[in-house]
């Protein structure tokens, strides 16, 4: 179909009759759909990726709202694509901050409409053979791009359509007439401008200046909540709690309240740095009031003991000669900060000396590598929890654009100074640095080094290119900390070079820019020092972080921290990548392309079920809850997909068996039924079986009737041919070749006379209560995870497949070996297609490259298997397919491992198949035939550009 038949059918589509098939020409009405993580800024996006060039003409334009396409823009400019924008200074709105931003872009050319009352809110984007714009309300701000609701429309039309000339014409006389955009321009207005008074200034207020205004601090959301579960948990005579609570959601001013709402005799505070201590008792001094002599300080400069409230460091309480000062009782009220280091011996003596009535202690991060246990230390009862994304969705952090950007050439864990810290590389930094720029232009900077040297070096760097800059390490005292900190708050200097000393326990509100130049060592301290900039601050509107991503194996770790999916399931990483909605609010998440690809690379590379990993996981969920957990517990608790450790071992038993934690023996019989169930059932993807056997674990026979009855109970499809297949799997006649020999003894189940019966093996094992147990918990894992499936179909969009799932799930009576079934394979009118986009030099399919590509989000390109010809019996379904459903299953390349996406069903288009001849590895030419499909569903943008990489 050509590019106008495609604009005909679109338009037919969209103003005539909706039920026809549908195009990526199609006409959309966009809304934000905070709640379908469904914005305007993601068709933006889209279409910026897609198009030769663009024009916006818009009204208002913020800085946070141009930070969502900086990156977008900047993999432009790598292809050498240009853009203009049309803006104005109508009302005042657009300040002289955003327009220094716009002159940062440097395949963006920016005019100013001298036009009274421009309000204008289009996008026109050119592609190749068409051209699509949005008209409606939305202007280039981050309220309208995803929070405001707004209305706008997006068409496509051909060059010679008469809305598209007109727009052309009015924007092309509009663009003449305008000014460009300049420094000298810019300086002007700055001299006239006069900031607008912000309707949301109430809402963004920090508790310093709700401290400074008021009489009686007002907790937020997050502190109302908590404050009633302490008070819950201690009416029910619980003498500890533990608050974990994202940075910067205001756990000091938390703990303040809940000290004024049990009004002690004593206190004592607990920190690990000295540096936090006065900003503590400030806090502490605002919520309570009283006299200077109620708070006192012991710390290596003050001992001040005689206080009411006490604020001490760990350093000093923890000395003979201090604790010793001290009854046990002398303080009815400990608060820990930072208590994920509470299980140092130094934290331990303090907490083993006092008795008080209540002891709180405070963490973002309870999560530790060793095995000390943080929730046994507070009895288990955990008052109050608010992660990152929870502390985002409630308006308490500051909003933040991330931004994951190429580092200068190939920069590796393993490089040395002189190439990580020469002129070259700073000059390569600043350049990214301001041209994703910072709240204000102001930059109040924290840049996180891999090493002391490359701090120092890469600090004296930017002084020679007058970015004023100082660098901090844990060789500098307290005094020289905060002198810098307060060189940098009050604009003296603008960035700070750091290794990990303000990883945390450091409170600097001002700070607008995170910039990261080291490999991820992990989730925890990736979000440490994301966390640093979140505080919110009358000095800014957000906070940008620039993560520079060098070929680092731990790049996995960047869609790990940001999603906060620590499930280690290489297929959410890599969607948490392409596809960032999961960020809410008017924050952003934005990967250069080259970036990306990056973290593509360490996902397909690392291995995410290395024992040290899984055993730390284990380890901290059997911490927090108190018990060993099973199945079921990771899935509840988010922290691992259980199938990957059912691929790493046989069964769950068995990796309980390795940390020593099994509860109780079975058979290698019953631990083969295990390994089955692990392997088939586990990830969910079709619910008929775990019914079954949950109905065979209470009767031992039920009859075919019942089964049916039972999946109509549930809404699922109970015809024959489903039926049978689900009796097939689990008597193991499905399987075939080695899987038939790795189950062999596996069966469940064996029926006959409309009668279904355990297994003798099956009936020999449930007696064995430990293995009922873990059947019983497998099976409930297994029903969670099914929840991520369609139960209409057989096959949910977009989720991934092994051959052999797709043919069981298709009712196939018997599994096909894989090397058997290819790139395809066909039986009772289901036809279903295995296709790998890059399949590498060693490549040795039917020793010929075959060039399968995916054409556009609607349309693939495939070749048969050869020698075939127009005659051949796949080809003649293809040429007349009415009675065939055809399956299309897509991966990017053999490092995603074994399983396909399941891209939907396709319809081949007749006239673009024909046979031809191609070239072999020995130099001779084979027959084969090519054909294009459409699919039923168009692939969604990101999706596609993650599928077709680098272009």
């Amino acid at each position: 179909m050509t590019d106008i038949e495609l604009v005909k059918k679109a338009l037919y589509k969209g103003f005539i009759d909706k039920s026809i098939e549908g195009s990526k020409l199609d006409p959309k009405f966009i809304v934000n759909q905070p709640e379908k993580k469904d914005f305007f800024l993601n068709v933006l996006q889209e279409e910026i990726d897609e198009c030769r060039t663009f024009t916006f003409s818009v009204a208002f334009v913020t800085q946070d709202g141009l930070n969502a396409l900086k990156s977008h823009f900047s993999d432009l400019a790598d292809r050498g694509i240009e853009g203009r924008l049309l803006t104005s200074t109508y009302l005042g709105f657009n300040d002289p901050y955003v327009f220094y931003s716009l002159l940062e872009i440097p395949n963006l050319e920016v005019r100013i409409s001298q036009k009274n009352g421009f309000h204008s809110k289009g996008y026109l984007f050119e592609h190749e053979d068409y051209q699509s714009f949005v008209i409606g309300s939305s202007n280039l701000t981050m309220n309208a791009l995803k929070l405001n609701y707004e209305w706008n429309i997006l068409l496509t039309t051909r060059d010679h359509g008469e809305i598209i000339s007109d727009i052309r014409k009015h924007l092309e006389e509009e663009w003449v007439q305008a000014v460009p955009l300049t420094k000298q321009w810019i300086a002007s207005y700055e001299q006239e401008y006069k900031p607008r008074p912000k309707v949301e200034s109430v809402s963004l207020l920090t508790e310093t200046d709700v401290m400074e205004k008021k009489s009686y601090i007002y907790p937020n959301k997050m502190q109302k909540l908590a404050l009633e579960n302490l008070k819950e948990l201690r009416e029910s005579g619980a003498k500890k709690g533990l608050i974990i609570s994202a940075t910067g959601t205001g756990k000091t001013y938390l703990a303040g309240l809940d000290v004024a709402q049990v009004k002690p005799k004593h206190m004592l505070f607990i920190v690990h740095r000295e540096q936090i201590l006065n900003k503590a008792k400030e806090s502490f001094q605002r919520i309570l009031g009283g006299p200077d002599s109620d708070y006192g300080v012991l710390s290596g400069t003050s001992k001040e003991l005689q206080a009411k409230y006490l604020f001490a460091t760990i350093q000093s309480i923890s000395r003979d000669k201090n604790l010793q000062q001290f009854s046990r009782e002398a303080f009815d009220y400990v608060l820990i900060d930072e208590v994920h280091k509470a299980g140092a011996d130094s934290y331990l003596k303090v907490l083993d000396y006092f008795a008080p009535k209540f002891l709180l202690g405070m963490t973002a991060t309870p999560e530790r590598t060793d095995n000390f246990n943080i929730y046994e230390l507070f009895d288990y009862n955990i008052a109050y929890e608010i992660r990152l994304q929870e502390a985002l969705e409630e308006d308490l952090l500051c909003p933040f654009h991330y931004f994951g950007v190429t580092d200068y050439e190939t920069i590796t864990e393993s490089t040395e100074l002189k190439y990580l810290a020469n002129t070259e590389r700073a000059r390569f930094l600043l350049k990214k640095i301001n041209y994703y720029g910072c709240s204000r232009n102001d930059p109040k900077a924290l840049v996180f080094c891999s090493r002391k040297e490359e701090a120092q070096k890469l600090c004296q760097l930017f002084n020679e290119q007058d970015a004023k800059s100082a660098y901090l390490t844990g060789d500098h005292s307290i005094e020289e900390r905060e002198r810098v900190v307060e060189q940098l708050e009050n604009g003296e200097i603008q960035y700070i070079f750091t290794v990990d000393i303000f990883n945390e326990g450091i409170d600097i509100p001002k700070i607008n820019q995170v910039i990261m130049l080291r490999n991820t060592q992990s989730s925890i301290i990736f979000i440490q020092q994301l966390g640093r900039g979140l505080r919110k601050d009358p000095s800014k509107d957000f906070v940008t972080i620039i993560d520079f991503i060098g070929n680092y194996q731990n790049n996995y770790m960047i869609p790990m921290a940001l999603s906060g999916d620590i499930t280690r399931n290489k297929n959410n990483l890599r969607k948490d990548t392409f596809d960032t909605t999961y960020i809410t609010g008017p924050s952003s998440v934005n990967f250069e392309i080259i970036a990306k690809e990056r973290i593509y690379q360490s996902i397909d590379a690392v291995k995410l079920d290395d024992v040290k990993s899984l055993r730390e996981i284990f380890k901290n969920l059997k911490n927090r809850i108190n018990r060993v957990p099973y199945l079921k517990d990771f899935l509840e608790h988010g922290v691992v997909d259980p199938s990957i450790i059912a691929t790493k071992y046989c069964s769950y038993y068995d990796f309980l068996v390795k940390m020593n934690e099994n509860e109780g023996t079975i058979t290698p019989e019953e631990n083969k039924q295990l390994m089955f169930m692990s392997r088939e059932l586990l990830p969910g993807m079709r619910r008929h079986e775990l019914i079954l056997l949950k109905a065979l674990l209470n009767k031992p026979v039920i009859t075919t009737t019942d089964f049916q009855e039972l999946l109509l109970d549930e809404g699922l499809n109970s015809d024959t041919p489903t039926i049978l297949s689900a009796l097939r799997t689990l008597s193991l006649e499905f399987y075939t070749g080695s899987s038939r020999k790795n189950y062999s003894g596996a069966e469940l189940i064996s029926y006959h006379d409309k009668k279904i019966f355990r297994s003798t093996a099956f009936e020999r094992a449930l007696k064995n209560s430990y293995y009922a147990f873990l059947i019983n918990d497998l099976l409930g894992a297994a029903l969670i995870k099914n929840a991520e499936y369609e139960t209409e179909q057989p096959l949910t969009l977009y989720k991934k497949y092994r051959r052999r799932d797709v043919l069981r799930l298709l009712n196939w009576q018997e599994q096909m070996v894989d090397q058997n079934i290819g790139g395809y394979t066909y039986k009772d009118g289901k036809f279903v297609i295995f296709m790998t986009l890059e399949k590498g030099e060693n490549f040795k399919g039917a020793r010929m490259a075959y060039e399968d590509t995916i054409i556009d989000p609607q349309h693939i390109l495939y070749y048969t298997k050869s020698p075939r010809t127009i005659n051949s019996p796949e080809v003649k379904i293809l040429l007349k397919p009415a009675d065939w459903e055809i399956y299309m299953f897509i991966k990017k390349s053999d490092d995603e491992g074994t399983d396909f996406y399941f891209m939907g069903t396709v319809n081949p288009i007749r006239e673009t198949i024909h046979e031809l001849m191609k070239p072999t590895q020995d130099g001779t030419k084979r027959s084969v035939v090519e054909a294009e499909f459409l699919l039923e569903h168009p692939l969604d943008s990101k999706f596609y550009r993650y599928l077709i990489g680098i272009q």
